[in-house]
């Protein structure tokens, strides 16, 4: 008997080595898992992509004189991260609102003249000047939704699959029918019987 309940545990350690190996996840993967993933309305991404390429561009014109290769750089990130943070349902919105932010951002380091003439003049000059940048951004976007949004078509359609293949298990069978026998006098009248005339 003891060496049989040595065997056996010899058995199960062996077994429980080789089958529960337990993979390492990579740190990217890790980093990427605590990564904010909020879902933004098309309005509240447009609010995010705007105000945040307004401030980029403030700290853009302190710190580098309003280079346009800096604003262009973190131009493409804040475009991945709108396409990224928008819901499924507000997808179309990110190719968008993308635009729209580069132009407001973009009014801090234009670099008009004085008035309001000479504010839209630098304004639409530097939306010429930074088309490249523009155009990129507009790009990362429009690919990141669209992606998202095939993804999500599947994932709905596998979703629906497996609702109906559980609905069409867990639905019951109906019961066979069994035929119904006749009861003797069923179909008689249930008046009151005539009594039988007693004869003179």
């Amino acid at each position: 008997m003891p060496g049989v309940f040595g065997e056996s545990a010899t058995v199960y350690r062996a077994a429980g080595s080789s089958g529960g190996r337990v993979r390492a996840v990579p740190p990217a993967l890790l980093a990427l898992r605590r990564f904010p993933n909020p879902r933004l309305t098309g309005i509240g991404a447009g609010l995010f992509a705007a105000l945040t390429m307004f401030v980029l561009a403030c700290l853009d014109r302190l710190l580098f004189d309003s280079s346009e290769l800096v604003y262009g750089l973190l131009f493409l990130p804040v475009s991945a991260l709108t396409a990224l943070w928008v819901r499924p349902a507000d997808l179309v919105t990110a190719p968008i609102s993308v635009p729209i932010a580069f132009a407001v951002g973009v009014f801090p380091i234009s670099g008009g003249s004085e008035g309001f003439g000479g504010q839209v003049m630098g304004l639409v000059t530097a939306l010429a000047v930074h088309a490249g940048w523009l155009y990129g951004g507009t790009l990362v976007a429009g690919l990141i939704a669209s992606v998202r949004k095939v993804l999500h078509m599947r994932a709905r359609q596998r979703y629906l699959l497996a609702q109906g293949r559980t609905g069409a298990a867990k639905a019951p069978r109906p019961a066979p029918r069994t035929p119904k026998k006749k009861v003797a006098g069923a179909g008689a009248p249930t008046g009151r019987a005539e009594r039988p005339r007693a004869s003179r």
